[in-house]
């Protein structure tokens, strides 16, 4: 069960990670900037992490299995109208519908298999590396279809996986018993419950927390290629390859983050992992050559696995009953605000270059890791 959800993970991701190696062929054939092409991905992004909470709420009812295969043959869909869309308003509504089919996956996936095995923080450290490891598979491919038949026949490798990946889990997992299937969906969106959770303190610091955290790995998810090609002047398939090393890292590393985060502490693990994410946007920025660039994609892989030791957090805190549809609904809290980092990171590109965007990445990862440190400096009150 865990190859297969992680697996599932995989598909998701690699129909989102198809987009960014063609970002410049995309603005290229479509005429915009990028801050514009941002808007698009931050669409992507928002709805991706918009559809978290009635993923939870609808696997809660009719159990994990059939959300995450709505999710695999939806993203299959709407990859294929994405890499057929004639203009970018097309292009932006199959945007917005890859990103609500795939984010039903996520937080239904990791729900399930924390009520399989005992240790979580491994466990969902295994399932993330679903997303690096198609950031590692993906990008590279992408960038050379791209190059040699043009960016609609690499986007349209989501399609593949996807479709192969439904298939697969189809054949091979068995249905699941749902949480709540006699209550009814419309109570799950009340109001006053979610609003309790959030005024919990430890649940708002971690979503703050969340939020800031996700925003810069939205943002190097959305342009890491473009910066090295436009601010470094690697070519454009060299800068495909770097990106996919940087998600090898981040697959290799991501299972070895959540396994620390069982071991020496959740809020420990993710303040060290920021930090070197942090060393490695200076380096990336301010020193030139092959060396530099080699630390960043290990640190950076290494240091934007922080999700594997810092989601299990929510679930160190969860009732079981709350798991499901909380787990989801925070998802969409941290992860609507989180996808700015695209269009945050596209209007500071345009506006005063790479160098500033990825700067200002630089100094969000430092004050995350001042207020992780100052919580545990009062006795980790939140």
């Amino acid at each position: 069960m865990l190859a297969l959800t992680t697996l599932a993970f995989f598909a998701t991701m690699a129909a989102r990670m198809v987009i960014s190696p063609v970002v410049p062929q995309i603005r290229a054939d479509f005429g915009v900037s990028n801050t514009v092409v941002g808007v698009a991905l931050t669409g992507l992004w928002m709805s991706y992490f918009l559809s978290q909470f009635p993923s939870g709420v609808l696997a809660d009812r009719f159990g994990e299995r059939p959300v995450i295969l709505l999710s695999l043959g939806g993203t299959a869909l709407a990859s294929l109208a994405l890499a057929l869309s004639p203009v970018f308003s097309v292009f932006v509504v199959a945007t917005l519908a890859l990103g609500a089919l795939a984010g039903l996956h996520y937080s239904v996936g990791t729900t399930l298999l924390t009520r399989t095995y005992d240790d979580v923080g491994k466990a969902i450290g295994v399932h993330t590396a679903g997303g690096p490891i198609a950031g590692l598979a993906v990008p590279g491919i992408a960038a050379w279809v791209g190059v040699r038949y043009g960016w609609e026949p690499a986007i349209a490798i989501g399609a593949v996986v996807a479709g192969v990946v439904f298939v697969l889990f189809a054949r091979f997992v068995r249905p699941t018993e749902p949480q709540r299937p006699d209550q009814p969906m419309r109570e799950r969106f009340e109001g006053g419950p979610l609003l309790e959770l959030l005024r919990r303190p430890p649940i708002a610091f971690a979503i703050g927390i969340s939020i800031l955290s996700a925003f810069v790995w939205q943002a190097t998810a959305s342009f890491l290629p473009t910066f090295l090609h436009e601010f470094r002047g690697y070519p454009e398939p060299v800068a495909g390859g770097i990106f996919s090393a940087y998600f090898l890292v981040q697959g290799v590393a991501s299972p070895l983050v959540g396994t620390a985060s069982d071991r020496y502490g959740r809020d420990e693990t993710t303040a060290v992992s920021l930090a070197i994410a942090a060393l490695g946007f200076v380096a990336l920025v301010a020193v030139p050559g092959w060396l530099a660039t080699g630390f960043a994609v290990v640190t950076l892989g290494v240091g934007l696995s922080w999700s594997a030791a810092f989601l299990p957090r929510f679930f160190d805190v969860f009732t079981p009953e709350e798991e499901g549809a909380g787990f989801g609904f925070v998802r969409t809290v941290y992860g609507m605000l989180g996808a700015l980092g695209s269009v945050g990171t596209g209007l500071l590109a345009d506006a005063f270059g790479w160098g500033v965007a990825f700067g200002v990445l630089t100094a969000l990862l430092v004050v995350v890791c001042a207020a992780i440190l100052g919580n545990r400096a009062v006795g980790g009150r939140y």
